[in-house]
């Protein structure tokens, strides 16, 4: 059973990194619209017309985000009854952070979040390419790419752009703790921790910072 847990847990750290990447790799893509949006139309249309992007890393992209939260839930669920148990002797809030102790509230929160992203973007771009089987990127009887327009047509409601500050929040505060709980969860215990927990603040604050940072400057910019 020990084992088993254990397996699990270092399954969901490995999921856990594959994201934070494909995190970074969003951004990163995502920024150059706030500088270029001809940059920003080149590398949209690139990946979203690239084969082993398409069909290789999509789908497992797809398989990460869903094994992570399953994996999450299920450990939750396990560990619900134990820390029950254990905070009956003990103040959990003295034993563990806000953050730690709610990272299944906030997991829930940022897949909502991904529900409506999907909504937004994802569905729509399948829509065109395989099912409408229009592979251009372009916008009928215009010239360029349509991905800028269609970003910046999404961030015009104060609501939507609210929702997805807010889902960024919670993003950070979830990263805050499982950042350094997914190199715990895979022994990364040394001389460089101290160097990981600083890095892995940075990097919880940081990245949702500039993902609002998108929103919001297209909201004041469309």
């Amino acid at each position: 059973m020990l084992k088993s847990s254990i397996a699990k847990k270092v399954a969901m750290s490995l999921s856990a990194f594959f994201l934070m990447f494909f995190l970074l790799q969003h951004l990163a893509i995502n920024l150059t619209s706030v500088f270029s949006a001809d940059t920003f139309n080149e590398l949209s249309h690139f990946m979203g017309t690239n084969a082993l992007v398409q069909y290789v890393l999509q789908p497992v992209l797809l398989f990460g985000v869903v094994f992570h939260f399953i994996m999450g839930f299920v450990l939750e669920i396990r560990n619900k009854s134990a820390r029950d148990v254990r905070y009956v002797k003990n103040n959990g809030s003295a034993n563990s952070t806000w953050m730690s102790r709610n990272m299944i509230w906030s997991g829930l929160v940022i897949l909502a979040f991904m529900f409506l992203h999907f909504v937004d973007f994802w569905i729509p771009e399948i829509n065109t390419k395989f099912i409408q089987g229009d592979w251009s990127g372009v916008i009928a009887g215009e010239e360029g790419y349509r991905y800028f327009t269609e970003l910046q047509h999404k961030f015009v409601s104060p609501i939507r752009v609210g929702v997805y500050c807010l889902a960024f929040v919670f993003l950070a505060l979830h990263l805050l703790h499982g950042f350094n709980s997914a190199f715990q969860s895979v022994g990364a215990n040394n001389k460089y921790t101290k160097g990981l927990k600083k890095f892995g603040v940075a990097y919880a604050i940081l990245v949702p910072l500039g993902f609002i940072i998108i929103a919001l400057f297209h909201h004041f910019n469309h």
